[in-house]
């Protein structure tokens, strides 16, 4: 097939942002392409190329409309603004600009291109929008970080002048990296490649499980005129990865058998004119489909996926303390209840991309990921290299929520650019995505909790079944991590989980926000309010009358001496929750077709690995002309990683955080943080930082012979320390060459103690905790619910940046209620974002975040992790809240309303 000649295209002429352009390109051709690819307009974004998700939104003709669905043609002659062009010279967009930073209304920053365009749009037509018509306007354009609330507030306080102002620990400081965000000169994973990238497809099984064979590759390849084709006989070191070490068990490239659909066969590389339009159901494969196991219930029923897997068990997790048996039979009450959710899939509006190239003897690779120094011990396995031999380079990454801390993309594009010696890109489409990545583990769950007469939790039973999918990934986290999490943050004496991992032949469950501890928390939190309900005392009450305080044991019989704050959460969400009762019995008094009701629900979540080493390590300098550089290797995907370890380092320090200037993740240039996942940045990469600044702080100080209590300035390449009225300086250029005239590298790795047979020992160093509160309205004959509202109360230990957990919370709380109300990923159905629902701006309702700071012994300046922890109680609140208004129990997630209704009217029916 001959090379497509542009020069020979038809050429299209329209105004861009103020200026002519003419491109040549065929009529036809998605705007977005032509803008991003023929343009180089790539601050509009792709993420689903199908008008679901609206992050390619641009103004045309001053209308708002997805460029993905827009072809080039149709803005011949006519005008459009990208969000680029608007900052310079849109009074609105320079409104924004300033208030989405002090809003915190980009997190990630991969929606927010979509989000200020269509809020220009709506501010050209009516300058003081109210709630509603923001939500109008902005409600085509999908985000998965913010929760929306912290971007309604922005457009309504766009005439607003001021940030807020910089600072150190404690500072509600805007995000140091919001500025290329709001201005769309950030840049993601398929924004890098240079212009003479080839492009890269994968070929990927449209069975569950097949066995296959492959045709005349070479024959194929010559046809298309294509520079490579790729299989598992290419792969040059060990065709496998993982992230578990002795759990490391999915191919680069299947070998004769697929396990899921959307697995990996083969990969083909050539000039995107000629790969993209090709219709890969033409490659030479042949499929012969074998039995398959979509369900733990069927996994047994088939041959063992792998090796030493028999049953196809994956591994087990358990913990036991005292009797919990003896004690359920001398209960004075006892519930129990069977709970299940499905697949979820993690939804980030980025899908996942990367470029690769040869340097020298050496492969960069530039991409979007959670893990940069993972991705290369990976990539050194299967290309049989050394990992000096290999460079990660993080690009900006549009949300990860755990699902890229997987290698992806990476390895195709990495292989392809060795073996060529050119630069190679590839970025999944929107189905490939959904069909080839890892999700959120489907549960089913059983669990039996006793309590005595006066209320008190005497023991409790759990067993749960995680479909972890055909390969590992983060299965075997999920399974040790649950058991430790499943009694939720109160008194268990007795007290026994179990649980299991088990495969089948559906995509790879991986991380996702919480590794289990969501999934188990949908059980135990709806029991705790029926023995609650049934000793006739109130909700908000038993839990507190049973939640762990400073010296209580855990089921693991870990002993907090101080920093365990569930009881201030529940403490502090007393008033709402009194109010929201008196409201409901009100409302309920005189309306009969709706009921209003309200759940409540608590949560915990060890930060970091669980009994295992878990370092990060910080280093930092400042160059003989006196700029002070921070080597920040925590990958922040949006939660503000960059920005809180920033203010850390500065309070170390004892500088102004407005002089630091940041290095970020680069397996060259800075060392490894570890990954972002966990909630581990903040309390051990913020440690690092902390030991890192207080290092550099006492070299410092030693230079110049004074105390602790000096002050610290650098001013025109000196370091100059104040103390009692006196001034020394000392001169950057006297302390001898190289690229720092003093510098510091410090390492944190939390305590733990590794858990015996039993499940008895020291697994975190850290629990953050948390009390959630949701309020709903049931319309009883078509089972619909809205949310009223949602408040939150969250033990961050200390709030290093009172925003960013805010946006934290918000964003949390926002997958929370899709992981309630409306999500489930079924195998070849749900593989795009029309058939994938996730919240949208107007089902998210007001969300009051109450920010408790217990302080905590280990963490930074005593602060904790919060990202996990955001959504665990979310759903269960929820589910508590629909069963207050309408006396029915969902138990198997999504509560959608014919579950809904069904549940009603089974309860009618008794």
């Amino acid at each position: 097939m001959a090379l497509l000649d542009v020069d020979d295209l038809p050429g299209i002429s329209f105004q861009l942002n103020g200026a002519t352009v003419t491109l040549q390109a065929p009529p036809a051709e998605r705007l977005s392409n032509a803008l991003r690819e023929r343009a180089g307009a790539r601050d509009v974004k792709v993420g689903c190329n199908a008008g679901d998700c609206g992050a390619c939104t641009v103004l045309v003709d001053g209308l708002a409309v997805c460029a993905c669905t827009t072809a080039v043609g149709q803005v011949a002659g006519g005008t459009v603004e990208t969000l680029s062009g608007l900052v310079e010279a849109d009074p609105h967009a320079k409104a924004l600009v300033n208030s989405f930073q002090k809003h915190q209304a980009a997190q990630c920053g991969i929606c927010t291109p979509g989000m200020m365009v269509s809020a220009v749009a709506l501010l050209r037509e009516e300058e003081t929008p109210d709630e509603a018509e923001v939500q109008d306007a902005l409600g085509g354009v999908l985000c998965r970080c913010t929760g929306y609330r912290k971007i309604i507030d922005a457009v309504m306080d766009a005439g607003a002048t001021g940030l807020p102002e910089s600072g150190g620990v404690g500072a509600a400081m805007a995000r140091i990296d919001g500025l290329a965000k709001v201005t769309g000169r950030e840049l993601f994973g398929d924004d890098v490649a240079p212009a003479d990238a080839l492009a890269l497809r994968v070929i990927r099984s449209p069975h569950h499980r097949a066995r296959f064979s492959f045709g005349d590759l070479e024959a194929f390849r010559i046809k298309y005129g294509l520079d490579l084709i790729l299989t598992s006989g290419d792969v040059p070191g060990d065709n496998i990865f993982g992230v578990i070490p002795g759990f490391e068990d999915q191919p680069m490239f299947a070998k004769g058998e697929v396990r899921f659909r959307g697995e990996a066969v083969a990969a083909i590389v050539g000039d995107a004119e000629i790969i993209n339009p090709i219709d890969l159901s033409d490659f030479p494969v042949t499929w012969s489909p074998l039995a398959e196991a979509l369900v733990p219930a069927d996994a047994g029923s088939i041959d063992d996926l792998h090796e030493g897997r028999e049953g196809n068990i994956m591994c087990r997790g358990f913990v036991r303390r005292g009797e919990p048996e003896e004690a359920l039979q001398g209960a004075s009450v006892v519930v129990e209840g069977s709970f299940s959710t499905g697949f979820i899939e993690h939804g980030y509006i980025e899908p996942e991309a990367a470029f690769a190239e040869r340097v020298g003897d050496r492969l960069e690779v530039h991409c979007c990921t959670q893990a940069p120094y993972m991705n290369r011990d990976g990539l050194a396995r299967l290309l049989g290299l050394p990992t000096s031999s290999i460079r990660i380079v993080p690009t900006a990454t549009g949300g990860g929520f755990g699902s890229k801390l997987d290698l992806t993309t990476q390895p195709y594009v990495a292989l392809a650019a060795w073996k060529l010696n050119r630069p190679v890109r590839v970025t999944y489409t929107r189905t490939e995505s959904l069909a080839s990545t890892t999700k959120r583990h489907p549960s089913e769950i059983t669990m039996k909790i006793g309590a005595d007469a006066d209320g008190h939790i005497v023991g409790a039973v759990f067993d749960g079944v995680f479909n972890t999918g055909a390969y590992a990934s983060w299965g075997p986290t999920v399974a040790n991590r649950v058991p430790i999490h499943a009694s939720g943050p109160y008194r268990t004496p007795n007290y026994v989980a179990r649980s299991a991992g088990v495969h089948t032949n559906c995509p790879p469950s991986g991380a996702f926000r919480g590794f289990g501890v969501p999934q188990s928390a949908l059980a135990q939190e709806p029991l705790y309010d029926d023995l609650a309900n049934a000793l006739g005392v109130d909700r908000l009450e038993f839990r507190r009358r049973n939640a762990l305080r400073n010296g209580d044991p855990t089921v693991t019989g870990q002993v907090f001496e101080t920093g365990m704050g569930i009881v201030e959460c529940f403490d502090s969400l007393e008033p709402q929750w009194r109010r929201a009762l008196e409201d409901i019995t009100a409302f309920n008094a005189s309306n009969t077709a709706v009921k209003r009701g309200v759940g409540i629900a608590g949560g915990w979540y060890g930060c970091g690995n669980t009994s295992m080493s878990n370092p990060s390590t910080i280093k930092a300098g400042i160059t003989p002309d006196g700029r002070v550089i921070l080597h920040q290797g925590a990958v922040d995907i949006g939660q503000g990683s960059n920005t809180v370890i920033a203010q850390i380092f500065a309070t170390a320090l004892g500088i102004s955080i407005d002089k630091i200037e940041i290095i970020g993740a680069d397996t060259d240039l800075t060392p490894d943080a570890g990954k972002t996942s966990a909630s581990r940045q903040t309390f051990i990469t913020g440690n690092a930082a902390r030991l890192c600044g207080e290092t550099l702080r006492g070299k410092i100080l030693r230079l110049g012979n004074v105390s602790e209590a000096a002050q610290i300035d650098i001013v025109d390449g000196a370091i100059h320390l104040s103390e009692d009225g006196e001034q020394r300086v000392v001169a950057l250029s006297d302390l001898g060459g190289g690229d720092y005239a003093v510098e510091a590298t410090e390492s944190y790795d939390p305590p733990t103690l590794p858990l015996d047979e039993n499940g008895q020992g020291d697994p975190y160093a850290v629990f953050g905790t948390t009390a959630q509160m949701a309020e709903v309205e049931v319309d009883l004959a078509l089972g619909t619910v809205k949310l009223l509202k949602i408040t939150a109360a969250h033990d961050v230990g200390k709030a290093i940046n009172p925003l960013l957990v805010e946006g934290q919370v918000h964003g949390g709380v926002a997958q929370g209620i899709g992981l309630a109300m409306m999500e489930q990923f079924l195998p070849g159905r749900t593989e795009n974002l029309h058939d994938y629902l996730i919240p949208t701006i107007g089902d998210v309702p007001p969300i009051e975040t109450i920010i408790i700071e217990s302080g905590d012994a280990h963490g930074p300046y005593g602060a904790k992790g919060l990202g996990e922890h955001c959504l665990i109680p979310t759903a269960p609140a929820i589910l508590n809240a629909i069963k207050h208004a309408s006396g029915a129990r969902v138990s198997e997630l999504p509560a959608t309303p014919d579950k809904v209704r069904a549940a009603i009217r089974s309860l009618e029916a008794e």
